[in-house]
């Protein structure tokens, strides 16, 4: 008897685990990932300590030699030396750069290259705002490497992602007087839907459509009303009782026929 077991149709290591996406989309979204990093509100959600960050992003010189260099610079920024979690990300920007010796031995702390950047370290778990410090080399190649506005990229194909708005702030455009002077003023007056009734039902409707109506409504209740009291009259009249009299002329009147019948017949009585 087999206590353990085994799981049932078990989960291959060669199963498809990613998918394709679009070269373009992917673009897309490494840009988003350097933008939020520039903006503080998105980074410190993550749990960064840049309260003692002069600015962001944050560029550094290239001459970062040795381990130590490397642990002062981010006590400043990040104010801890240890780093369980996923801590500051280092883009270098200068091929077989000393500096990529002196920051790959921190925990925490990841190297990239910046023409080989890797959406997973820039958002790791999908969560936009890692904190990203770039060396001067590797900031002077981003408006080569993505393009800016006013530039156009080493990628081929490829154009900088504008914003849709120049401000933000939606409220401001709409109550603004170049907006309210175009726009239709606002309609006091609802005007709602008739509710259609059924003639049949309502008698002011039936006018509308027949003038007649009330006239032949009220011959129609005439005419019942008088059924009505012919029909009364007349069982009151069956229902009352006969005076005595009356009923004894009834009988013998009743009598006399039927002797009258007798006699006229063929039949004698016996």
């Amino acid at each position: 008897m087999c206590r353990g077991g085994r799981m049932f149709a078990p989960t291959k290591i060669w199963r498809g685990w990613h998918r394709k996406i679009k070269v373009n989309q992917k673009r897309y979204a490494v840009v988003s990932a350097i933008a939020s990093s520039a903006v503080p509100s998105p980074v410190m959600a993550r749990g960064h300590k840049i309260e003692s960050v002069p600015e962001l992003p944050l560029v550094i010189g290239d001459s970062t030699e040795k381990t130590s260099a490397a642990i002062d610079i981010l006590k400043q920024t990040r104010n801890r030396r240890y780093i369980s979690r996923k801590g500051s990300l280092i883009v270098y920007g200068t091929e077989g750069a000393k500096l990529v010796k002196a920051f790959r031995n921190i925990p925490g702390v990841e190297v990239a290259n910046v023409e080989r950047l890797n959406l997973l370290k820039l958002a790791p778990g999908g969560h936009l705002g890692r904190f990203v410090i770039w060396t001067k080399s590797a900031f002077e190649k981003l408006d080569s490497i993505d393009g800016s506005f006013d530039k156009t990229s080493e990628k081929k194909g490829y154009i900088l992602p504008r914003s849709k708005m120049v401000n933000a702030d939606l409220a401001r455009t709409i109550n603004s007087d170049e907006v309210q002077s175009v726009v239709k003023p606002i309609k006091k007056k609802v005007k709602r839907a008739p509710m259609k009734k059924n003639p049949l039902k309502n008698l002011n409707t039936m006018l509308k459509l027949n003038p007649y109506a009330k006239t032949a409504r009220r011959m129609s209740l005439l005419a019942e009303a008088q059924r009505v009291k012919a029909k009364k009259e007349k069982l009151d009249k069956k229902r009352a009782q006969i005076p005595k009299e009356e009923a004894a002329a009834i009988k013998a009147a009743g009598k006399a026929w039927y002797q009258t019948m007798i006699s006229d017949s063929d039949y004698t009585e016996f």
